[in-house]
């Protein structure tokens, strides 16, 4: 099935967007790209000018910034609640906002609508390693997505199958204790990664930092979840999953 595949360094990270729609409407890769790029501007905290920078130093109101900016905030509120403080838009700087944690996957979903808006039905969508799938890459046969192995780079944990899903992944692969259990500040014990999946890639992300933070206590929350899904590896390198965790019944083959 061909059809349009692109890659741009946003956020800090490439992202991907493979389409594979035959007739599809390139400029819907174009316009999905376009809001990415507006995330990017409106909530790095590595941006002077963003929203988030110019709110954490107090020069815009917090009533005055953007309705997505309100949106964001507002989730990352339900969402710490909901996770017990384990996923918190707060820490590690007490005062200020980094929404970063709910923002790749959110914006990634409303880049799936826009693809969705312009009549795309098979599609790949990969922000840093956060996954949204629709479709099919050829007719018959399901996405497979697999699972980075936390230790051995070149190896999978395991391979997910689906043709309408949302996969997040949380871990520390190459980038050190970027994670911190809010609680005590100190990096979680006893796991090396958390991947959730199920419809929304927001939901998904905060829920894979939240049972990440908790550490060994991640795989008895994760199991109570409704509608979500997860794979945890513990650090013996034992895979624990949920009942309902799609794994592609052929992933040794």
């Amino acid at each position: 099935m061909h059809g349009t595949g692109r890659v741009e360094q946003i956020m800090g990270m490439p992202i991907s967007i493979d389409v594979r729609d035959p007739h599809g409407d390139p400029g819907a890769v174009e316009a999905a790209f376009a809001w990415l790029r507006l995330v990017d501007a409106t909530f790095s905290t590595y941006r002077d000018d963003s929203e988030i920078s110019r709110l954490n130093r107090g020069e815009l109101a917090r009533a005055d910034a953007d309705p997505e900016v309100h949106e964001v905030l507002l989730r990352c509120e339900q969402l710490r609640e909901e996770t017990a403080g384990f996923f918190d838009a707060g820490a590690p700087i007490p005062g200020a906002v980094d929404p970063s944690g709910l923002v790749k996957g959110w914006s990634v979903d409303r880049a799936a609508r826009i693809l969705d808006a312009a009549g795309a039905r098979n599609y790949h969508l990969n922000a840093g390693g956060d996954i949204r799938v629709r479709g099919c890459p050829e007719t018959g046969r399901p996405w497979r997505v697999g699972i980075q192995h936390p230790l051995v780079r070149d190896r999978v944990a395991a391979v997910v199958e689906a043709d309408d899903l949302a996969i997040a992944t949380s871990g520390e692969y190459q980038r050190g204790h970027h994670i911190v259990n809010p609680h005590t500040g100190l990096p979680p014990s006893g796991v090396l990664s958390v991947t959730v999946v199920g419809p929304d890639l927001g939901t998904a992300d905060a829920y894979a930092t939240a049972a990440f933070a908790m550490g060994e206590a991640g795989p008895r929350w994760t199991a109570r979840l409704r509608g979500y899904e997860a794979l945890t590896v513990l650090a013996d390198e034992t895979v624990m999953t949920t009942g309902g965790f799609p794994r592609a019944a052929d992933e040794g083959s």
